[in-house]
């Protein structure tokens, strides 16, 4: 019969890549998880993963079935924490992570706002646009804004950011205004490398996706020097919403060709699976999607051309 630690087991193992991480993650013995798969597998009658002497592969099956186990496991988690915290208070550490200006400008409120309802809980707020690996670093939730890829996380959606093309009125009055993204290759384009990392912007044209290749002459890993960059009019800006919603407002960034603007991007607040998360953890998660998926995300995709 199929138990719970045979699941959480053989999850840590593809969350792993390895039999020998998810000892390590669990504290048991290389053996004692190579039998735990072993009588897994016999028990179904499948075979999960292939195995080979440097590293293992889920078969379609073991596709299949793990997300299967991350959703009992998840029901398990829900079962057991609205259970044994019903009176406790909340206390102890959280360590989030987030982008940074939307730490600065969405997350750190909310968290303030928390830790007052919350005073014995102590949050370690790490702002970083670099992504983290939340399972190895040990943190405990990361705000991510665009589609997720890691199938270890457990994801809950805050709601969705606009990618908008901006520039200052001088900047437009001099060269022009773009009226369709192939325009743009007369134009200078500031280039934020952690939304594209390459030359190309995403737009969508009669429906369809359509990547445009632009040039320009400055360039910054932080979304901050782009932004005064396009505000000191010298060029194009391909930014997040979010990122330019006040300067829009004020006008001193005018946005253009959102006819052409590509779906809008999820926010997601994210967790580890296949554990059990403390209830402080998840009552900080429940109380971002509750308050930023109430609040600001709804205003952030309300930008209008200044």
């Amino acid at each position: 019969m199929v138990d719970l630690l045979s699941l959480q087991t053989f999850v840590r193992i593809a969350d792993g890549g390895s039999l020998s991480a998810a000892a390590r993650a669990t504290g048991r013995s290389l053996p004692a998880i190579s039998r735990s798969l072993v009588q897994l597998e016999a028990d179904l009658g499948v075979r999960l993963l292939h195995r080979t002497t440097r590293r293992i592969h889920l078969t379609d099956a073991g596709v299949q079935y793990l997300e299967r186990c991350r959703r009992i496991l998840a029901e398990v988690d829900d079962a057991n924490a609205s259970v044994s915290n019903l009176d406790r208070s909340l206390a102890g550490p959280i360590t989030l992570t987030a982008p940074i200006l939307f730490g600065q400008l969405h997350i750190a409120p909310v968290v303030t706002e928390f830790l007052g309802l919350h005073p014995e809980v102590s949050v370690s707020l790490m702002l970083s646009d670099a992504l983290s690996n939340i399972v190895e670093e040990g943190i405990d939730l990361a705000v991510r804004i665009g589609r997720l890829q890691d199938s270890g996380l457990v994801a809950r959606k805050l709601g969705e950011v606009r990618r908008v093309v901006c520039a200052a009125p001088a900047y437009l009055k001099r060269r022009g205004t773009p009226k369709t993204p192939k325009d743009l290759a007369n134009h200078s384009c500031l280039q934020f490398g952690a939304l594209s990392p390459t030359p190309y912007w995403e737009f969508h044209e009669a429906g369809k996706p359509r990547q445009v290749r632009v040039q320009g002459n400055f360039s910054s890993n932080q979304g901050a020097p782009v932004i005064e960059a396009a505000r000191a009019g010298l060029g194009i800006v391909f930014l997040l919403s979010y990122q330019v919603q006040e300067l829009v407002a004020k006008g001193e960034l005018r946005v253009v060709l959102q006819a052409y603007e590509a779906p809008p991007i999820p926010v997601s607040v994210i967790l580890p699976s296949g554990r059990l998360q403390p209830a402080r953890v998840r009552a900080l998660a429940d109380f971002l999607q509750a308050s930023i998926g109430a609040k600001n995300l709804a205003k952030l995709r309300t930008i209008k051309t200044a």
